[in-house]
């Protein structure tokens, strides 16, 4: 906002009467909420005058705003009065943001949001199994993470991990614990990645030691550069190293002193040709016990998720670095950031929402603004649940039911008309009747850019995801595979799906598929299915549900070329040979040089200068005496043309000769079925050749 600044010099001269009115609006809302419309009852003069004189005020403020809402309302009384609540909610939602801002306590601290992003399989979900001593790795279909978890860390247990810390000073911990979200590593997540660094205060970058940096590695980097996010580098599986052995308990350094000689070089060999590999991305890097600049050098520190090496020493450095470098941005504030990850549909809640809440507190009953797929949705907190201590929000267990949520948190919301909630934006919390028009403008910008994203074809595959997360790698995936998309949904695969995606079996039945990712499928909806003939595919993992239906699509193809196999016929153009004339007649044997296009088996063959004379069908093609089923461009064969069955057979020298040249028949029909199921046994000169054919046979 750049106004803040006069608007603070205004506010001041104005406090007195700001203040009054804002008492008299408050009355008004009291009245208004409880039904009665005080509103109303005041007499039309007193609303005019008032409409004055904060009609004056909202004119010397914001000349913009009043020129803006001009242009939207057309009518006058309404426009001054609706103006008025607008922009005096407005103003005190700005209010209220300098005030919280203001309030800052640099002594209390929230908990840092804490991000773990990197490539496929270098462990990321099994360092937060190690920290909370879970196994949701094991429980991931293919050990794949495919959504955003988020995952509260006690104090206590930092402190318990962290004790075989020599240097980490357990009493002065000033952060309440820490919020650690697990991001998807392979390449079709690059937004949900994008989605989680945009949230995190610091962040943990997994780095697999025995194999440098990798592609989403390299993508993670450049995020975290793009949002100025402070990270420190987990060098993971430090327990491949070749004779490694192990103490979970001791400082990872003092670990790395005892091993064997061999051991140890092979570490500082690799720890320094990922120092380089950094280098190469424009970082700095040093191991962290060797790190004297933590601010200009990004800290290493080896670790191994499966013996638990080095896992204390990755918690006290992000203690010690949270509370040094950030405690200006981790001090506590009232001001509300919050961003749904997650729509899920729960059995027994109905769709709740996971948020992770970063700074200020969510109450039951409050009313909150969520971003939608049709616009923004008003509802109220029914019920605020939060997954015991050091478990994951994804993983089914008890949740335990909370009045009040303070921030840092990775909390569950549920509530009436969440299913059509879009993740991956803020949620806000409106305090009063009157705010909620301004809040939903903001997010109606913020969702304006998110949907622009999800553009969807007329023909094409219909996609089910469970979450919007993974429904949104599912698009990306199919995008980057050239697979069209025409309808998308969330949640389980119910009979009006099927419906929807029935209608491409009119239009193209190839795409008459639902491609259902990680969700139920209904019984009633396999049943439809079957009977309509649309195809439901489902799978666990992004890869297998793509395996599949390529595989469909290419029986589907190899189908329909059989089927069109004698509609099609490939262009060519042949010059004969008249020292190769081995039979003049019934069936014709004689040399040819295709000149343009490709001759198959089964092509009818004609004479364009004697009035398109039809010569006979290729039955058979010999190159050196080898029979091929097909001739390109430039190749000299033998062919064998018969005569087309219950015709008398033409014959060389009278019905066409050696000057003549040869070409296919084409018709409108065999230009179709070509295009449709041939297309990759084209090429751009045989297309050159049709639009050649189609002037000599006037096909339009």
């Amino acid at each position: 906002h750049i106004e803040v600044k006069e608007h603070n010099e205004v506010e001041e001269e104005d406090e007195e009467e700001d203040d009054d009115e804002e008492e008299e609006s408050e009355e008004s809302e009291d009245g208004e909420s409880e039904g009665s419309e005080d509103e109303d009852e005041k007499t039309s003069d007193e609303r005019e005058a008032e409409s004055q004189a904060v009609g004056k005020q909202s004119v010397d403020r914001k000349p913009s705003k009043e020129i803006s809402s001009d242009s939207e309302c057309d009518s006058d009384d309404d426009r001054t009065k609706e103006d008025i609540l607008y922009d005096k909610a407005k103003r005190r939602i700005e209010k209220r943001r300098i005030e919280n801002n203001k309030n800052v306590n640099t002594e209390k601290l929230r908990a840092p949001v804490i991000c773990v992003l990197g490539h496929v399989d270098t462990g990321k979900t099994k360092i937060l199994d190690k920290l909370r001593h879970t196994h949701v790795q094991d429980g991931e279909a293919g050990g794949i993470t495919q959504q955003i978890g988020a995952t509260n860390v006690p104090l206590e247990a930092i402190n318990e991990q962290a004790k075989m810390v020599k240097n980490f000073d357990r009493e002065n911990v000033k952060i309440p614990g820490m919020l650690i979200i697990d991001t998807p590593g392979h390449e079709s997540f690059s937004n949900l990645r994008n989605r989680g660094s945009s949230l995190c205060d610091i962040a943990i970058l997994v780095v697999d030691i025995m194999h440098g940096l990798e592609p989403q590695t390299i993508e993670s980097i450049n995020l975290l550069k793009s949002k100025k996010c402070p990270f420190i580098v987990a060098l993971n599986k430090i327990d491949r190293l070749y004779d490694w052995k192990k103490s979970p308990d001791t400082d990872v350094a003092t670990t790395l002193k005892k091993q064997k000689k061999n051991t140890k070089d092979e570490f500082e060999e690799r720890a320094k040709a990922i120092i380089v590999e950094f280098a190469q991305q424009g970082l700095n890097a040093a191991l962290f016990y060797e790190n004297k600049d933590p601010r200009t050098f990004v800290s290493l520190v080896p670790t191994s998720a499966h013996t638990g090496d080095g896992m204390g020493s990755l918690i006290a450095l992000l203690v010690d670095l949270t509370q040094t470098m950030l405690n200006k941005r981790l001090a506590q504030c009232e001001e509300l950031r919050a961003q749904v990850m997650e729509v899920k549909a729960l059995p027994g809640m109905g769709t709740t929402i996971d948020v992770i809440l970063i700074n200020g507190r969510l109450k039951e009953g409050d009313t909150i603004i969520v971003p939608g797929v049709e616009g923004p949705i008003v509802t109220q907190i029914r019920g605020l649940l939060l997954p015991p201590p050091m478990k994951e929000l994804r993983v089914k267990n008890q949740y335990e039911k909370h009045k009040e949520v303070i921030a840092a948190q990775g909390v569950k919301i549920l509530g009436k008309d969440l299913e059509k909630t879009l993740a991956g934006l803020p949620l806000l919390v409106a305090h009063k009747e009157d705010e909620i028009p301004v809040l939903k403008d903001e997010l109606i910008h913020e969702l304006k850019q998110t949907l622009n994203a999800i553009k969807l074809e007329e023909k094409g595959v219909y996609v089910q995801a469970s979450t919007l997360g993974s429904l949104e790698a599912l698009l990306e995936f199919l995008k980057t595979s050239e697979v069209p998309y025409a309808g998308i949904n969330i949640g389980p695969v119910h009979k009006k799906d099927v419906m929807k995606a029935s209608v491409m079996l009119e239009h193209d039945p190839q795409y008459a598929v639902i491609l259902a990712f990680d969700v139920r499928i209904e019984r009633d909806a396999q049943e439809m299915a079957d009977s309509l003939g649309v195809r439901i595919f489902s799978a666990e993992i992004i890869y297998h549900l793509f395996d599949a239906f390529t595989k469909y699509r290419q029986d589907y193809k190899k189908q329909k070329q059989e089927e069109f196999k004698h509609i099609a016929v490939f262009p060519c153009k042949m010059k004969i040979l008249p020292q190769f004339i081995f039979n003049s007649r019934d069936p014709i044997v004689m040399g040819v040089v295709v000149e343009a296009g490709q001759v198959k088996q089964g092509t009818l063959m004609c004479v364009p200068s004697k009035n398109f004379v039809e010569i006979g069908i290729v039955t058979s093609i010999e190159v050196n005496h080898k029979q091929v089923d097909v001739a390109k461009k430039g190749q000299e064969v033998c062919v064998k043309i018969e005569p087309i069955p219950g015709e008398s057979p033409k014959m060389y020298g009278r019905h066409f000769e050696a000057t003549d040249i040869l070409v296919s028949k084409i018709s409108r029909q065999s230009i179709d079925a070509l295009k449709n199921w041939f297309r990759d046994e084209m090429q751009k000169s045989d297309w050159q050749l049709i639009v050649e054919l189609k002037k000599v046979f006037e096909i339009i």
